[in-house]
């Protein structure tokens, strides 16, 4: 396949070129094609800008990774602008695209967050939660709803009897080369970590080789669309997180962090770690998706092994 590909610089979109690259074709979008073909290699074709493109006929496919990270500053007016554009511009545009082309690609692939559910204390939420009746995407009361409603709306006007769109809600991805976690080994590591605020927020998290093996299952079987939560079956609390992290480094995690100390420190963004979700993958598990980690300790175990 030719595959059209944004945010492969990052996080994940490193890691996903490289599940890719020997068996397709990658066109990358990045803002600065030195550095990315410095970090990606120089056997992909790279594109600055949308602009110069009319259509997408030449493509099979597109995955769409590009963002501001959320958690990369504090959440000021400005940045909270810079978030919200730089998934809504691109996702707009590309869809523009797709409606513009007689030959369309055949999947969109777009990356949107768990944060599209909001707090939900301790109480389960899987795919499903917004076909209830009472409740709507449209009753979003926080900037993490606000981002990921505009986010994914843009991705699913992509969709036609041509194109198949598939929105993967994206949770908390554990891995040393990005991400939360390695902001969270250094306290860790001194025995200074602890659960935080109640510590009976949900974690949803994924290890990174499933949020990879995902995009790939989804891009492979063309009977899949929709919404798929990207969240190992088996969330946990925040205290059970906390616990767990510290067993896997042979260190104390008792300390706790009270809310108000992140409130003061992070401003709004502290919602992130204070408030949680307990969100189940039903759907890619519907599909016949295989999780390799589902348990914290194997995942953990796996990600420290080389280390």
């Amino acid at each position: 396949m030719n595959i059209l590909l944004t945010g492969a610089t990052g996080f994940i979109g490193h890691q996903l070129v490289g599940a890719l690259e020997s068996n397709h074709r990658l066109t990358i979008l990045t803002r600065d094609p030195v550095r990315a073909k410095d970090k990606l290699g120089g056997y992909h074709q790279y594109l600055a800008s949308l602009d110069n493109l009319t259509s997408l006929n030449e493509f099979d496919a597109v995955i769409n990774l590009a963002g501001e990270p959320i958690a990369g500053k504090r959440w000021s007016n400005e940045q909270k602008q810079r978030i919200c554009n730089s998934r809504w511009e691109i996702t707009s545009r590309l869809s523009e695209l797709f409606t513009q082309s007689q030959t369309p690609p055949s999947v969109f692939i777009s990356a949107s967050a768990i944060g599209r559910y909001g707090r939900q204390g301790t109480t389960p939420v899987d795919e499903t939660y917004f076909d209830e009746p009472h409740r709507s995407p449209g009753d979003d009361i926080e900037f993490t709803q606000t981002v990921c409603r505009k986010w994914e709306s843009s991705a699913l006007s992509a969709q036609s009897e041509k194109t198949r769109v598939c929105i993967i809600a994206i949770g908390l991805v554990l891995g040393l080369s990005g991400g939360a976690l390695p902001k969270m080994l250094p306290a860790f590591k001194l025995g200074l970590g602890g659960p935080i605020a109640s510590g009976e927020q949900g974690m949803s998290w994924i290890h990174q080789q499933d949020l990879i093996s995902l995009f790939v299952y989804l891009l492979e079987h063309g009977e899949c669309s929709g919404i798929f939560n990207a969240t190992s079956p088996r969330p946990v609390s925040n205290r059970e997180f906390s616990t767990t992290l510290g067993a896997a480094l042979s260190r104390p995690a008792i300390i706790p962090m009270p809310s108000f100390v992140l409130d003061i420190g992070l401003g709004e963004m502290s919602q992130l770690l204070t408030q949680g979700q307990y969100v189940l993958p039903k759907r890619a598990l519907d599909a016949g998706f295989h999780f390799k980690y589902t348990k914290l300790s194997e995942a953990f175990s796996e990600i420290f092994s080389g280390n």
